[in-house]
């Protein structure tokens, strides 16, 4: 096709490459009802949670005017103060504990030659098939037998709490699929300078995997702030039960008063919701770049 004015040549468009939005209408309304299943149920808690007994029992969907003292009631009744601090006490322990020994064991799979490695990868692998409510019976003896022998009593205590899952299974699986893509060349570079695995460890690896610790410690954190049955399980008084327990009892002392429930309800999940807003980017990141994407 020639061009009037210049008199050259322009370069015709391949019809294959036109962009065609229609091609993609399938997977976005897919998306769009994806989007709207997960976004108006919280949406719909939030509402309710800011309406009065009235209309949050007459199933309205927005409050005429919203009541923000009911997240102060709700916080008050359910002695969530209590609660919420006891559940960042097990996080915090849990998270730390789960960073140092995950780290660890996955760097050992990905980069360290020993017998029986790939043996024991699979074991670990494994133990994500099996459900989490066959584990309670064994770990529960475990923990008590612990808290029998040890200097420290385990069941009504934090280390019950904690440290049964400080080697979480996944955590280790994801970090080592992220060491694996780590190149070779950089432990023959620190070799040649004298650094031993621990060096290398701490000094490269680390630094190079903050978007895959960052993802296992927002799991660490969703895992730990959720756990409701295990809590029950290896405690009796509120002294070290979460929050997770403390909204569990507020449901059967609020009784009918379905706003407060929903208050109590967004106060319970709004630490994660948090979280997660702060460190998305780096969450999507460690994500697309452990293996686990598709």
């Amino acid at each position: 096709m020639a061009d009037p004015i210049a008199g050259t040549r322009l370069p015709v468009q391949n019809p294959a490459s036109r962009p065609r939005p229609m091609r993609y209408l399938g997977t976005y309304i897919v998306l769009v009802i994806g989007a709207v299943v997960a976004v108006v149920p919280f949406l719909y808690t939030v509402s309710v949670s800011l309406m009065n007994l009235t209309e949050a029992n007459g199933g309205a969907w927005l409050p005429g005017t919203p009541q923000w003292g009911n997240y102060t009631q709700a916080w008050n009744q359910a002695n969530f103060s209590q609660y919420f601090w006891n559940s960042v006490r097990i996080a915090t322990i849990t998270i730390v504990g789960e960073v140092v020994f995950c780290t660890l064991a996955a760097y050992a799979f990905a980069r360290m030659e020993f017998w029986g490695k790939n043996l024991l990868f699979s074991l670990l692998l494994a133990t994500l098939m099996l459900p989490e409510a066959i584990t309670w019976v064994p770990n529960f003896i475990t923990v008590s037998w612990l808290g029998r022998v040890g200097p420290v009593p385990w069941i009504n205590n934090w280390p019950a709490l904690t440290v049964p899952f400080m080697a979480s299974a996944f955590s280790i699986f994801l970090l080592r699929q992220f060491f694996l893509q780590v190149p070779n060349d950089l432990w023959d570079s620190a070799q040649i300078d004298g650094a031993g695995h621990s060096r290398y460890l701490v000094q490269v690896m680390i630094p190079l995997s903050k978007a895959a610790i960052m993802t296992l410690i927002l799991f660490g954190f969703i895992g730990s702030w959720n756990a409701l049955a295990w809590p029950i399980l290896v405690t009796t008084t509120p002294e070290w039960r979460p929050i997770s327990y403390g909204f569990y009892a507020f449901i059967d002392e609020a009784g009918a008063q379905f706003n407060l429930q929903m208050a109590g309800s967004v106060i319970t999940m709004m630490p994660v919701i948090l979280l997660y807003f702060f460190t998305q980017k780096t969450f999507i990141e460690g994500i697309a770049t452990s293996g686990l994407k598709g």
